[in-house]
């Protein structure tokens, strides 16, 4: 009986595979010969995507975004997603009290998902244009000098070292945890990062200050540079000690990676300008740079300075009623 049953499943089994690539071979001639793409599923898509992404740091981010995503368009396929589809996507999320920034993360991977399937795999011939809600507030949090050695001062040294690295190089903070000594060269004051957010390695020049910090872990461990009690760090670094040491020197809401902006608003400050700022923080555009461009002035202040009112200056005088006609008596 047993044997009769395996011989069925085997056979159902070859049945079904025949079937599947007879619908293969249909879907390839209508493609070619009438231009009739086969039918594809918003899940296909998003296992291609994820396998895409799946070598990149934030790759974690996109699976929970998608798994939020499969509530409204886990059941339709490609060709059924419009605009309609993606105004009632936006309702529901602002429903649920979500904020401005949440709902344009879900559309920034929903248009990241269907750009893919039209441009890259051809899957289908046009989707929805998609635009992210405006009103979003940027988040523009960075520490002045003082502020900073306050916070320091209150964290335990494996974190201060890690916090001075941060606000050093700008690096971020699975990049210092992961930094091995292989890849650091106190000589030449450089250090190559292997697994960056968007999945380029890059060099990293090491001030002094970068320089110093890691001269003080060495001999601590063989292979990472940064370590807690002689074992390296594999957990997140924003944990219980992170928030006891922002508490304590009163910065509200501080998180780990505003470290990185702190850096980055220092250097506009000091003169550093937006393509050298790029470079050195691993940037691919010049958009998430420019937000910086606030904090450093200096190029405006000859023009701010042509209207002082110790300069004079040939200030033509205009009546504020010179368009009225005057009338004769």
């Amino acid at each position: 009986m047993g044997q009769i049953y395996l011989q069925t499943i085997v056979g159902i089994g070859s049945v079904l595979g025949a079937i599947q690539q007879a619908q293969l071979t249909l879907d390839a001639y209508k493609a070619q010969h009438f231009g009739i793409k086969p039918e594809r599923s918003w899940q296909e898509a998003v296992v291609r995507f994820l396998e895409v992404k799946s070598h990149l740091k934030d790759a974690k981010n996109y699976r929970g975004l998608c798994r939020q995503l499969h509530v409204y368009l886990g059941d339709m396929m490609l060709n059924q997603i419009n605009g309609d589809v993606v105004w009632s996507v936006v309702q529901r999320e602002i429903k649920r009290g979500n904020k401005i920034a949440t709902v344009n993360r879900h559309l920034a991977v929903m248009r990241a998902i269907l750009r893919m399937a039209r441009d890259e795999w051809q899957w289908v011939d046009s989707i929805p244009k998609i635009r992210l809600l405006p009103g979003e507030v940027e988040r523009d949090r960075w520490l002045t000098r003082q502020e900073a050695d306050r916070l320091l001062s209150f964290c335990p040294p494996h974190l201060a070292a890690l916090a001075r690295f941060a606000m050093a190089t700008g690096c971020r903070a699975s990049e210092i945890t992961g930094l091995e000594w292989n890849r650091v060269d106190l000589v030449r004051l450089t250090a190559w990062l292997n697994h960056t957010k968007n999945g380029t390695p890059r060099g990293v020049p090491l001030n002094h200050d970068a320089a110093n910090v890691l001269e003080e872990q060495v001999g601590k461990h063989e292979q990472f540079c940064f370590t807690y009690r002689g074992k390296p760090i594999r957990w997140e670094v924003s944990n219980t000690a992170w928030r006891h040491a922002v508490e304590k020197a009163g910065l509200g809401d501080l998180r780990f990676h505003d470290l990185r902006h702190t850096w980055a608003s220092w250097h506009r400050q000091m003169g550093t300008s937006c393509d050298e700022l790029k470079e050195l923080g691993g940037w691919k555009s010049r958009n998430m740079v420019d937000r910086y461009a606030k904090f450093a002035t200096e190029h405006l202040a000859a023009a701010a300075s042509r209207i002082e009112s110790d300069r004079g200056g040939n200030v033509v005088t205009f009546s504020r009623f010179s368009h009225v006609e005057t009338k004769a008596a």
